[in-house]
């Protein structure tokens, strides 16, 4: 009966405690709702308030052991343990501990309270003193023991204690204080061992001197490099020079011996700077991967280097699919355009005639297939192309769009009038054309502007937008269907009879070489005015490059027939005002009609 009545005392107790402790951790949880900006606060304070839930759960089940062991059931010890390392058992399930961890390695877990420190306290303080003493620069360790107390056990080095071990914590393990103690020294004497065979004097000694080894093959390296290199470049230059011929595109020298030389040389001391890089590249992280301390670094150096590689190796694997895509592509249209060009050829040769497309017309249209078969290959390319679903490549391709189309209105207005004027066939190339106040013979038509040289042989160049917009004349058109004619006029006075004027007018025109006789050249009467009559000679000519020597010589032949015949080539307005002045005739044609 008294042990039920300790037994209840006991769980009331537990229950009380319990429930104080949860009515604060409620308390404490309402509190740091509302003060959501101080998190850092609340896990700390939580972690207290479960560390002290866990302390109470275990001295309620050493008080229960206590009142258990002085009772008079004895017999039922093996039976109180099992139930004991059960219940330790499943509150260590829920509970986390906190493991010292050292280079990787977990040494042991602490999950109990020592006074006012919580495990993971315990376990920083640990993990410090642990390190201090492993990588101190001395040639021996101090040995490390336990010192027991009635208190606790301490693992110790010297005067200084490097973990503490309680009775809670030989609860949570299951075993006794003073034999974790002793697991707990082994570990941590083996790992502090294994520290200073690492970071000890000892090992620094062989580092530096591994390190001076390195240095000395290094410069070694370096200087045999240069030397051979100086030793080797001009004969290895001559050699290479005697079997490598000049490299030359459509008589152009691209590469004539000078420049191929300084290739050469400039190849080879560019091989001299990758050797030295690479030996730098072996020779700098493997000095630093010699400590412990720098061996991070020696990954982070490598990493430099070696990522980069890495990631274009992989971009490049990963993008051979849409390459051989691209390549798939390319071929088809360059055959296609093969094709296309090779009856374009034949078209403009006259081979192959195809009812209403004119031969001229065969070069612009393949032009024009040309830019359409590239800009669909364009498009079929676009997305296949390395990061062209990026926002910078998707940016960079608007604005190049946005530029362009802003800078080439003018150009496209031209381009859009050289195709018009290409399907219109105002003239070809080697036509006399007249645009404005301008004539000249074609020599050159392009999509942008046409060149026409003139008679004084000065080159023009006109833009295809202002041909299109204004009226130009093809004389040699003309000249091949109709004829073109050639015309002047003159004013002769009423006293001359008209049938003379026309037929000395004929006569000059049938005098000029270049003029047609058939069709026959005529003479019209183009206005009676007050004191004079206007006559006009028209005849034809094929000889469009010839008209200014045609017109020359027809002016020429007038005057020859006019004052031969004793006519006036003036205004009769002179007879008014002539008085004693004599007949404007030469004399030597005077002369040759007076007899």
């Amino acid at each position: 009966m008294k042990n039920r009545t300790i037994r209840f005392i006991t769980i009331c107790l537990t229950l009380l405690c319990t429930t104080t402790i949860f009515g604060q951790e409620s308390e404490e949880t309402g509190t740091l709702t509302a003060l959501d900006s101080l998190k850092a606060l609340n896990d700390s304070i939580v972690n207290e308030l479960r560390s002290q839930v866990q302390e109470l759960k275990l001295r309620g089940i050493m008080m229960q052991e206590q009142l258990e062991r002085t009772g008079k059931n004895a017999k039922e010890d093996s039976l109180r343990q099992a139930a004991r390392k059960a219940r330790v058992d499943s509150l260590r399930n829920v509970t986390t501990g906190a493991p010292l961890i050292i280079d990787g390695d977990t040494l042991l877990v602490i999950y109990a309270r020592k006074g006012g420190m919580l495990p993971q306290a315990r376990v920083a303080a640990a993990k410090s003193k642990i390190n201090d003493v492993g990588k101190r620069l001395t040639m021996f360790v101090d040995s490390i023991y336990v010192f027991d107390s009635e208190v606790s056990s301490d693992v110790m080095v010297g005067e200084d204690v490097i973990l503490s071990v309680t009775d809670l914590d030989a609860l949570w393990m299951g075993t006794e204080r003073l034999a974790l103690a002793e697991q707990y020294r082994n570990i941590i004497s083996k790992k502090v061992h294994e520290l200073h065979d690492t970071y000890g004097l000892q090992q620094k000694l062989q580092s530096i001197g591994w390190v001076a080894l390195i240095i000395a093959v290094m410069v070694l390296l370096i200087w045999g490099i240069i030397w051979l290199f100086r030793l080797w470049k001009f004969s290895i230059t001559r050699k290479l020079l005697r079997t490598i011929k000049s490299v030359s595109i459509k008589n152009y020298p691209l590469l004539d011996t000078h420049r191929l030389g300084i290739a050469i040389v400039f190849v080879l001391n560019l091989v001299r700077l990758l050797f030295i890089f690479l030996v730098l590249l072996i020779a700098v992280p493997l000095m630093f991967s010699i400590f412990p301390e720098t061996k991070t670094f020696t990954y982070t150096v490598f990493s430099f280097v070696w990522n980069p590689l890495t990631d274009i190796f992989k971009s490049i694997v990963a993008y051979l699919p849409k390459l051989f895509k691209i390549a798939v592509i390319i071929f088809c249209f360059h055959y296609l355009l093969k094709l296309i060009r090779y009856f374009a050829n034949e078209i403009a040769a006259g081979r192959l005639k195809i009812n209403g497309f004119y031969t001229d017309w065969a070069m612009p249209t393949y032009t024009i297939l040309r830019i359409l078969l590239h800009s669909f290959m364009l498009v079929m390319i676009w997305p296949l192309l390395p990061s062209s679903d990026s926002e910078i490549f998707q940016g960079v391709s608007v604005f190049i769009g946005v530029v362009v189309s802003l800078g080439s209105t003018s150009v496209v207005g031209n381009v859009m009038a050289g195709l018009v004027m290409t399907y219109m066939r105002p003239f070809h190339i080697g036509d006399f054309i007249r645009f404005g106040d301008t004539d000249g013979e074609v020599i050159e038509k392009s999509m942008l502007v046409t060149r026409i040289r003139t008679r004084k042989n000065e080159i023009i160049t006109i833009p295809n937008s202002n041909l299109l917009g204004a009226q130009t004349s093809n004389f040699t058109s003309s000249a091949h269907r109709y004829g073109v004619i050639v015309h002047t006029k003159i004013t002769i006075g009423y006293d001359e009879p008209w049938k003379k004027i026309e037929q000395l007018l004929l006569n000059a025109a049938d005098a000029t070489d270049g003029i047609k006789r058939t069709p026959k050249p005529f003479v019209r009467i183009t206005s009676l005015d007050d004191f004079y009559v206007e006559y006009e000679i028209n005849g034809y000519t094929e000889r469009t490059k010839s008209i200014p020597v045609i017109y020359s010589t027809l002016h020429q032949n007038i005057l020859d027939c006019f004052h031969t015949a004793g006519v006036e080539i003036m205004s009769p307005h002179i007879e008014a005002l002539r008085h004693d002045l004599p007949i404007q005739i030469p004399q030597e044609d005077l002369q040759q009609k007076e007899p």
